[in-house]
C-alpha cells in the first residue's frame, strides 16, 4: 500500500512512531547480528566514484557482515520516483536527496531523525554544509558531498590557440574564448548548454539576487527581479561562444561525454565530470585542467552554487539500525576524504584539507566557494520548483532565443508561483 508522501500533515505526524518501528529488530552495532542481510542504497549517476565505493562496501561487511547495494538513479524525474519510493512499505534502506530537496521530505514526515548520529560522527562539520539536512531544528539527514562548478579546459588547444596561464577575471575570459574561436577553427571554445541552470544560480547569487521572495506572508518568484536578468545577461554573454542547444542541459547529452571528444576548448563543470570524460576517452586525461570561474574582478570569482548531496535514512525502512551503521562508514572521515581526492568534492571539515589538495577540481573550487558560493532556497516549497519540466529552464531557452528577460520571467511565474504554493 502506498501513503501519501504529499500529504504532509497526515503523514508527518507518523515520523516518531515510523522511525520507532523501522529500528526496533534489536541489532547492536558492531555484532553479528547483521550477518546475511543487504542493505539498499540508492545512489545518483556520478555519485559514487569507484574506490569509494569499493572501499566503503569492504568495511561494512567486515564490520556487519552485510553487503550494501548501491542502486543508481538519474537525476531526470528523481523527486517524484523518490516520492513514490518513500512512500512505500518497503522503501530504500538509505537515499541520496540533493541538499535542496531535503526539506521537502523532512516536512513530509518521510526520513528519520538522525540527531544522535550527527553528534557522533560529525562534531566538526562546517555549519554551511550541514544546514540543509536541519528542518525545523531536527537533523533529518547527513551531508555526503558538496561542491560547485569550475572551468574545466583541453590545455592542447589552449596551448594550440597561443594562450598561456589561466584568466583572472571573466573579460579576460572571454577574450580567451575568442581566441579559440579565432586560431582553432576545428575547435569549439565552450560547450554551454542552454539549461544549465545551476549556473545560472550561481550567476544569480553573485548580482545579490534571490529566486524567490515573501510577499503577504507567502513564498512567490522573484525571477523578475532586474538582478536575475543582469545574471542571465551574463550567461547570454557565455553561451554566445558556444553552439551547444538552446533547449538542453549538460546531462543532455552529457557535457563531459562531448568535451570528452577533443574538440572543446572548456565546459562549466563539477570536478567529477573529469572522469567522466576520461572514461569516455581516456586519451583526454593529461589534456584537462581547472581553474576557479572568474568574476567581473579578479579579487572576487564568479559567483557559485554550492550543489551536493546529503544521505537520509527513510522514516519507514525496517533496517534502520542497519542503515545508520553504513552511514558512520560512508562519512567516516577516511571515507569523506576519499570523496574529495576522487571527485573533487569541497571538504566539510577542517581536518579534510589535505585531501583537497590532492585533486585540481577541488583546489580551484575551493576560492569561489569560499567567496562567493551560495544556495538556492532552503524551503520545503522548493523542490517543487525543480521538478520536471523545470520551469527556469524554459526561462534560460525563451531569453536565449531573444525574449526581454522581464517578459519571460512573466510567462512563467504563475507556474512558479503555482509550485510554491503546494504544501
Amino acid at each position: 500500500m502506498k501513503r501519501g508522501l504529499i500529504a504532509a500533515t497526515a503523514v508527518a505526524g507518523m515520523l516518531v512512531s515510523v522511525a520507532a518501528c523501522g529500528s526496533s529488530d534489536g541489532n547492536k552495532a558492531g555484532t553479528d547480528g547483521f550477518k546475511g542481510q543487504k542493505l539498499t542504497v540508492w545512489v545518483m549517476s556520478g555519485s559514487n566514484p569507484e574506490q569509494w565505493s569499493k572501499q566503503v562496501s569492504e568495511q561494512f561487511k567486515k564490520k556487519t557482515g552485510a553487503t550494501v547495494e548501491f542502486k543508481v538513479q538519474q537525476w531526470n524525474g528523481i523527486q517524484q520516483k523518490l516520492s513514490t519510493a518513500l512512500s512505500e512499505d518497503t522503501p530504500p534502506d538509505v537515499v541520496e536527496i540533493g541538499n535542496t530537496q531535503t526539506a521537502a521530505y523532512a516536512k513530509a514526515g518521510a526520513l528519520a531523525d538522525l540527531g544522535d548520529l550527527k553528534k557522533e560522527i560529525g562534531a566538526d562539520w562546517n555549519d554551511a554544509f550541514n544546514k540543509a539536512s536541519v528542518v525545523d531544528g531536527k537533523q533529518y539527514a547527513l551531508p555526503w558531498y558538496a561542491g560547485n562548478r569550475v572551468v574545466m579546459y583541453n590545455k592542447k588547444i589552449w596551448a594550440e590557440a597561443g594562450l598561456k596561464g589561466t584568466p583572472r577575471t571573466r573579460t579576460e575570459l572571454f577574450k580567451a574564448f575568442d581566441t579559440i574561436k579565432k586560431k582553432k577553427s576545428d575547435a569549439e571554445p565552450l560547450y554551454l548548454p542552454g539549461q544549465n541552470w545551476y549556473f545560472l544560480d550561481g550567476l544569480t547569487i553573485g548580482t545579490g539576487a534571490d529566486l524567490v521572495k515573501k510577499q503577504d506572508g507567502k513564498w512567490v518568484s522573484n525571477l523578475g527581479d532586474p538582478k536575475v536578468a543582469k545574471a542571465m545577461d551574463i550567461y547570454k554573454q557565455y553561451q554566445a561562444f558556444s553552439t551547444a542547444p538552446k533547449n538542453k542541459d549538460e546531462a543532455t547529452p552529457q557535457q563531459a561525454e562531448v568535451f570528452a571528444k577533443g574538440r572543446t576548448g572548456a565546459v562549466i563543470a563539477m570536478g567529477y565530470e573529469a572522469a567522466t570524460a576520461v572514461k569516455a576517452n581516456p586519451k583526454i586525461k593529461n589534456d584537462i585542467g581547472f581553474f576557479t570561474i572568474p568574476g567581473e574582478t579578479a579579487d572576487k570569482p564568479e559567483g557559485v552554487f554550492l550543489g551536493g548531496s546529503n544521505f537520509a535514512v527513510a522514516g519507514m525502512g525496517k533496517n534502520q539500525e542497519l542503515a545508520k551503521e553504513f552511514l558512520k562508514i560512508a562519512l567516516s572521515k577516511e571515507n569523506d576524504g576519499q570523496m574529495v581526492k576522487e571527485s573533487g568534492w569541497t571538504p566539510k571539515s577542517p581536518d579534510l584539507a589535505g585531501a583537497a589538495k590532492e585533486n585540481p577540481a577541488a583546489a580551484a573550487a575551493a576560492p569561489a566557494a569560499q567567496k562567493s558560493g551560495g544556495t538556492t532556497p532552503l524551503i520545503p516549497q522548493w523542490a517543487a520548483v525543480e521538478n520536471v519540466p523545470n520551469p527556469i529552464k524554459n526561462y534560460m531557452t525563451a531569453v536565449l532565443n531573444g525574449k526581454a528577460p522581464a517578459d519571460a520571467a512573466k510567462d512563467i511565474e504563475s507556474e512558479i508561483n503555482a509550485r510554491l504554493a503546494k504544501q
